[in-house]
């Protein structure tokens, strides 16, 4: 008697790819938050459904490409900022899905201001 299970099947959607990508980013530390380019106006921080913004994904039956737009927080190391961001995001869509994620890019369209430092500015302004 054979074990062997003819199966169907597996197909994960582009959406449920960059869900996951989209939050492994916001949980990235000196992330402040994702981008959602120029032809979406000023960046915003996201959450919830509009938390694939900033995501690019092509997947394939066995494999992954992903694409980022962040905003990484002043002070923070972007190089090592990115390739942290660049290992969580590769590991929690592997994990998940079990998807090879082949390639992980990184565009840094903005750095962000912490909102006291804004308002101190603000301030010395006026």
């Amino acid at each position: 008697m054979s074990a062997d299970i003819q199966t169907g099947m597996i197909r994960i959607s582009d959406d449920v790819v960059a869900t996951i990508a989209g939050l492994a980013a916001l949980e990235t530390p000196g992330i402040a938050a994702m981008s959602g380019g120029i032809s979406e106006g000023l960046a915003k921080r996201l959450s919830g459904k509009n938390v694939q913004k900033g995501v690019s994904v092509e997947v394939g039956q066995l494999e992954a490409a992903i694409d980022l737009r962040v905003i990484v927080n002043f002070g923070s190391k972007i190089q090592e900022v990115c390739r942290h961001l660049q290992e969580n995001v590769k590991e929690a869509v592997e994990n998940m899905t079990g998807l090879n994620v082949v390639e992980v890019n990184v565009k840094v369209e903005g750095v962000a201001f912490k909102e006291e430092e804004a308002e101190e500015t603000a301030i010395r302004i006026k």
